[in-house]
């Protein structure tokens, strides 16, 4: 992995995708997996206000998939027959879907709307859920003209929710009281 960071090929708009094929950098595909790259800068940033090592273990391995995802959305059409080890495994939306389950155990119920807030971590942890949900809905439009794998499409809908629901159970572990919406047009 040595060598020059910059190589100059972009410097007119373009880029290649995984295989060779070059394609404009404003190319949905690029904006797909460069939203999930930003998602998992995110993550990194969340990471460093998290002590919990049951939560650390999972933001670290939805890292590695994000990593995988971003791969398998980078590849031109024909490449991507030759990668499967970039497809999302059921058993990833299954970790994500049981620490769900678990932290919903843990806190109260929903009883009204949670505005953006509250600690730093559950901030942060809104802020990768809007994030998540800006990238499923390029990759659902990538999906109309370059078939995504459905897997990866659940995977990504699954995160949204882990980190609406990560970002009530941060503010519960640290005791800060969440944000509620109070309607100002009644």
């Amino acid at each position: 992995m040595g060598g020059k960071v910059y190589t100059k090929t972009g410097d007119k708009g373009t880029t290649s995708l995984i295989g060779g094929t070059r394609v404009k950098k404003c190319d949905l595909r690029i904006d797909s997996y460069g939203t999930v790259d930003e998602l998992n800068s995110y993550l990194g940033v969340l990471s460093s206000y998290i002590s919990e090592q049951e939560t650390l273990d999972l933001i670290s391995e939805i890292q590695n998939v994000l990593f995988n995802v971003g791969c398998n959305l980078a590849m031109g059409e024909d490449f991507k027959k030759e990668l499967k080890e970039s497809v999302v495994a059921p058993i990833l939306i299954e970790h994500v879907e049981k620490r769900i389950d678990k932290m919903q155990d843990a806190i109260p119920e929903l009883r009204s709307f949670v505005i953006p807030g509250g600690s730093r971590s559950a901030s942060f942890a809104h802020v990768c859920r809007t994030v998540c949900r800006r990238a499923e809905r390029l990759i659902i439009a990538l999906d109309e003209t370059s078939p995504v794998d459905k897997t990866l499409l659940a995977y990504i809908n699954r995160l949204s929710d882990y980190f609406f629901v990560l970002s009530r159970y941060l503010n519960f572990i640290e005791n800060v009281a969440e944000k509620t919406w109070e309607n100002p047009c009644k």
